[in-house]
């Protein structure tokens, strides 16, 4: 992956990484359901970016927040 690539990964991985912090943070069931599987793509891009970059603990928090954001899934689901 080019480094112009890699750099233009990680911006569009904070801008759904906001979003989705935006839309957890709403009163509406369906909007924080929205915002974890926005958090699970963050997820997702970040590792895309961290792999070539070698950014091993960042990628590693990003599994332990994916696995967050499925029991924040799960817990909004439930009405918890």
């Amino acid at each position: 992956m080019t480094t112009e690539l890699l750099n233009a990964v990680q911006w569009p991985a904070m801008v759904v990484t906001l979003l989705a912090a935006w839309l957890v943070a709403s009163p509406t069931k369906r909007q924080r359901r929205l915002g974890f599987w926005f958090f699970i793509v963050s997820n997702v891009l970040w590792i895309a970016w961290a792999l070539p970059a070698k950014a091993y603990a960042l990628i590693v928090l990003q599994f332990g927040l994916f696995a967050l954001n499925v029991r924040g899934t799960r817990t909004n689901e439930s009405g918890g």
